[in-house]
């Protein structure tokens, strides 16, 4: 654990699930609804610090979080990303991308391209708790 790392010292947004290795958690980032993040709870900085199996079981997660993902969000595409430039702690972007969200198609960082679209956010919002009731469902017996 390092005591300076924002995600040794918090869950990092709100949990949807925790093991003994990492956590889910959906971000809070009011632009992009859905939005989660896959964190490893010892403090280590890249997927080559973690041995074969336990990057095996940090992949099967994420990818049961992006196939729920489009099951139930039904984004035009999902994003995957794992920068840690800023927080040095290995933790993974899952992020359900709309034609209609206010970056499209750059990143989830980059500049807006377009005002907020409140119709098409309402519309996800509704499908947030699906989906995170139905992570947890599937997280519980991976």
């Amino acid at each position: 654990m390092n005591t300076n790392c924002p995600l040794c010292t918090s869950d990092g947004g709100e949990l949807i699930w925790k093991n003994h290795e990492l956590r889910v958690i959906l971000a809070n980032e009011p632009e992009l609804p859905g939005f989660c993040r896959v964190i490893w709870n010892e403090h280590v900085a890249e997927m080559s610090d973690l041995s074969l199996d336990q990057r095996g079981r940090l992949l099967h997660i994420m990818f049961l979080i992006e196939k729920t993902m489009l099951e139930v969000m039904q984004p035009n595409k999902v994003n995957l990303a794992a920068l840690g430039n800023m927080v040095p702690h290995l933790h993974w972007h899952i992020i359900p991308r709309f034609k209609e969200d206010v970056f499209f198609p750059g990143s989830a960082w980059s500049e807006k391209q377009r005002e907020s679209n409140a119709a098409h956010l309402q519309k996800q919002l509704v499908k947030v708790p699906v989906m995170v009731k139905r992570l947890q469902d599937l997280l519980g017996h991976a």
